[in-house]
C-alpha cells in the first residue's frame, strides 16, 4: 500500500534530504554529472534548503510504500495563474515501474481539482528521456524549453511540461 505523507518538520526534511542523496546519485549522475549533482543536492535538496522551501510555500510529501520511504515530491500553488507546479517528483530507481509515479500524479491532480486549478506543470531535464516519456504517457505536453543559470557554473537545461486538468463539472456536461 502506498501512503503519501506530508513533510513539515526538520527531522522529516532530513529524511527527505537523505532520500534525495540516494536517488539523485543513482539517477542523475549519468545525466548531469557528479559535480552538478553534488551542487544541486546542497543548494536545493539539503534539509535546510527543504525547510526554507517549506517556509516559502512548498508542500513536500514523502512516498511510503510497504512502510519504506521510496520517493518524495513537492507542490507549489500559483493561484493567480490557476496552476500548480510539481516542483519535485523523485521515486527511487529500484521502485520505479510499480505505479508510484502514477499515484503521485493522481494525488497532484486531485489537489489541483480541490483548489480549482486548471494546469499542473513541471520542469524536466531535456536529457532525462525516461521521465519525459513517462510524463507524456500521463498526458503532459512539452510547452517550452527553459535554461536557468543556477550558479556554481551550472545551468538547468529543461523542458516545461504541462497537463490541463479536467474538473468533474467540466467532464460531465449534459446537453438538453
Amino acid at each position: 500500500m502506498t501512503d503519501i505523507v506530508s513533510v513539515k518538520t526538520p527531522p522529516e526534511a532530513e529524511g527527505v534530504a537523505a532520500l534525495a542523496h540516494e536517488i539523485w546519485n543513482k539517477h542523475y549522475v549519468p545525466i548531469i554529472g557528479q559535480e552538478q549533482v553534488d551542487y544541486m543536492l546542497e543548494m536545493f535538496q539539503s534539509a535546510s534548503a527543504i525547510m526554507s522551501q517549506i517556509d516559502n510555500g512548498y508542500d513536500y510529501y514523502l512516498v511510503v510504500d510497504q512502510g519504506r520511504r521510496v520517493g518524495y515530491f513537492a507542490l507549489v500553488l500559483y493561484p493567480s495563474e490557476a496552476s500548480m507546479l510539481l516542483s519535485k517528483i523523485y521515486i527511487h530507481p529500484a521502485c520505479q515501474g510499480r505505479g508510484l509515479g502514477k499515484d503521485v500524479l493522481s494525488f497532484a491532480e486531485q489537489q489541483c481539482v480541490a483548489q480549482g486549478l486548471r494546469t499542473l506543470w513541471l520542469t524536466v531535464n531535456r536529457n532525462n528521456t525516461n521521465s519525459i516519456a513517462f510524463y507524456m504517457r500521463m498526458g503532459f505536453v512539452k510547452e517550452a524549453e527553459i535554461v536557468n543559470d543556477i550558479g556554481g557554473g551550472f545551468v538547468m537545461d529543461d523542458y516545461k511540461m504541462v497537463k490541463r486538468i479536467a474538473h468533474p463539472c467540466q467532464a460531465h456536461t449534459v446537453s438538453r
